[in-house]
């Protein structure tokens, strides 16, 4: 009885000090900023996609505008195509080639777009079309959404990957296979916080 009882004793300490070596090294942060990650990375492909939902009915708006660049069109058209072609799985947040293909070919869409909006101000009657003005503040609306949940996203995975190169987490992520996390990158770190500019022709 006595010894079943002291074995029962030292099987639950070894369980609370395997705990708390857990969480001083940073286990349980792993856990909170991977799910935390996931759940920021799920904003910021909703967001995505909203705006590539609203691309055809922008597209066919503007498709009825008379002589309207047939470049500028297509140019938005595969873009769409291309950014929506990427299979968005999660072994993408894993691999920083994909991340930035996934990255490109987003940017790519906010470009096209961007254009789009700026060779619509030579077509008057777009202006006063009042379903093309509800789609231009649609777009505006959701590139600044995108532009918050991919920051949100950027500072979760840079609170990551701290973890992962600070000691003692660092020995942690080894044992667990914690690897640093690809993240959004940009030439001008400043613009990261710029949504593409979407003139309005006031």
């Amino acid at each position: 009885m006595n010894h079943k009882f002291f074995s029962l004793i030292k099987t639950g300490l070894a369980i609370a000090g395997l705990t708390v070596a857990l969480t001083g090294c940073g286990y349980n942060d792993f856990q909170r900023l991977d799910e935390d990650i996931n759940a920021k990375w799920s904003e910021v492909l909703n967001q995505y996609q909203r705006r590539a939902d609203l691309v055809p009915n922008l597209v066919a708006t503007v498709k009825g505008e008379a002589n309207f660049e047939q470049e500028t069109l297509t140019k938005v058209i595969d873009a769409r195509a291309r950014a929506t072609s990427i299979q968005v799985t999660p072994e993408l947040l894993q691999n920083p080639q994909a991340m930035k293909q996934f990255q490109a070919a987003q940017g790519e869409l906010s470009s096209a777009l961007s254009r789009l909006m700026a060779v619509s101000e030579a077509y008057p009657t777009l202006q006063t079309n009042r379903g093309f003005q509800d789609l231009r503040v649609q777009l505006e609306g959701t590139e600044n959404r995108i532009t918050v949940a991919r920051n949100q996203y950027i500072g979760a995975v840079k609170q990551y990957n701290v973890l992962t190169r600070s000691f003692p987490s660092n020995l942690t992520a080894k044992l667990f296979s914690y690897e640093a996390k690809p993240n959004f990158t940009v030439e001008n770190e400043a613009q990261i916080s710029k949504p593409v500019k979407v003139d309005f022709g006031k």
